[in-house]
C-alpha cells in the first residue's frame, strides 16, 4: 500500500480484504451522508420555492437561484467528511481555483460543443431529427443553465471528488477506481424514464470521460464544465430529453421520426449509439492526451499531489 499523504488513514498492516471492507464502509457512509443532505435540502428548497412563487415576474431565474441553495449544505457536509474523516483540507476535493481553472472550464465547453456539433449534425443530415420550431426564451435558457450548473456541481462533487477521489486516496489502481466510480454514476440513473442498456453504457462512458482528467490533476473544473454544457446543450438548447427528463421552453423543438437507437428516444441523446461512438472517441483522445502530458507520473495507484503536478508542468 502506498505511503504518501494521499493514502493515509487506511492502516497498512491490515489484511487486504479488511482494508477493502474499511474503504467500502467509509464510502458507503460518505455517500449516504451526501445523498441524505441532498434530499433534505431539496425538500427545503421546494418549500421555499412554493412560498416565493408568484412574487416575482422573473420566476424561472428565481426558481433556479432557489435550486442553487442545495449547494452550500452539500459542500459543507463534504468538507466535514474529508476534514474530520480523513484529516484533509477542502482543496482535496478538487475545487481549488488554481491558475488553469479557466482553461479547464473552456476545454469542457469545447468538448461538449464539438460532440453535439457532430452528433446533432449527423442526425439532422440523416433525417433522424427534424426541427419543428425555433423559439428564443432568454429567461428559460438562463434559468436552465443555472439549474444544470447546480446538477453538475452536485454530481461531480459526489461521484468524482468524493467517490473517485477517496478510491484514489486509498491507493486503488487508477483505472479500477475510474471504472468503478463511473459504474456507480451510471447505476444512479437506473430509474430515470426511458433508461435502457445503451443509456447505461453511455452514462458509464460519460463517467469515465469526466473522470480521466481528475485522476491526473485532482482538479474538478473540466468535469464540471463538460457536465454542465453537455446537459445544457442537449436539453434546453437542442430540445432532447436530458437523462430521461423533459425540458420545457427549449430553443429548438424537435420531431424524432427516426430510429430510437440513433436519436436516443425518450431518454435523450445519451441513449443513442451515435453518442456511444462520440464518447468512445472523446475518451480515447482525452486518455492519450492526459497520458502524454503526465507521462512522468509513475505511481499506477494514485495521482500526484496538485503541487507536484504544477511543479512538473512548469518544468516542461
Amino acid at each position: 500500500m502506498p505511503t504518501d499523504k494521499n493514502t493515509r488513514n487506511i492502516p497498512e498492516k491490515m489484511p487486504g480484504c479488511v482494508v477493502l471492507m474499511v474503504l467500502a464502509l467509509r464510502l458507503f457512509v460518505y455517500l449516504i451522508a451526501l445523498l441524505m443532505t441532498l434530499a433534505v435540502t431539496h425538500l427545503l428548497t421546494d418549500s421555499l420555492w412554493t412560498m416565493l412563487s408568484g412574487v416575482s415576474g422573473n420566476e424561472p431565474v428565481l426558481e433556479s437561484l432557489v435550486r442553487l441553495a442545495v449547494l452550500p449544505p452539500l459542500f459543507g457536509v463534504a468538507y466535514l467528511l474529508v476534514r474530520y474523516g480523513e484529516g484533509l483540507p477542502f482543496s482535496d476535493l478538487g475545487f481549488s481555483l488554481h491558475r488553469e481553472w479557466g482553461r479547464e472550464w473552456l476545454k469542457g465547453l469545447a468538448v461538449a460543443f464539438l460532440c453535439y456539433l457532430v452528433g446533432f449534425g449527423a442526425l439532422y443530415v440523416l433525417g433522424e431529427v427534424e426541427v419543428s420550431s425555433c423559439r428564443f426564451y432568454p429567461q428559460s435558457l438562463i434559468s436552465s443553465w443555472m439549474l444544470m450548473l447546480s446538477v453538475s456541481l452536485t454530481e461531480e462533487l459526489i461521484f468524482r471528488s468524493v467517490l473517485l477521489g477517496r478510491l484514489l486516496n486509498a491507493g486503488i489502481n487508477r483505472t479500477a477506481a475510474l471504472l468503478l466510480s463511473a459504474l456507480v454514476f451510471s447505476l444512479l440513473h437506473l430509474f430515470n424514464d426511458g433508461f435502457s442498456a445503451i443509456a447505461f453504457v453511455n452514462i458509464w462512458l460519460a463517467g469515465v470521460l469526466l473522470g480521466i482528467p481528475y485522476i491526473y490533476t485532482r482538479n474538478i473544473w473540466y468535469a464540471v464544465s463538460l457536465h454542465l454544457f453537455w446537459n445544457w446543450l442537449q436539453g434546453p438548447v437542442l430540445g432532447f430529453g436530458v437523462s430521461g427528463n423533459k425540458v420545457a421552453d427549449t430553443l429548438l423543438t424537435l420531431h424524432l421520426p427516426g430510429n430510437g437507437l440513433l436519436t436516443g428516444g425518450e431518454f435523450g441523446f445519451e441513449a443513442s449509439v451515435i453518442c456511444t461512438l462520440l464518447l468512445l472517441s472523446a475518451i480515447t483522445l482525452t486518455w492519450l492526451r492526459a497520458s502524454r502530458r503526465f507521462a512522468s507520473v509513475r505511481d499506477p495507484r494514485s495521482t500526484l499531489s496538485r503541487a507536484r503536478v504544477d511543479a512538473q508542468t512548469l518544468s516542461r
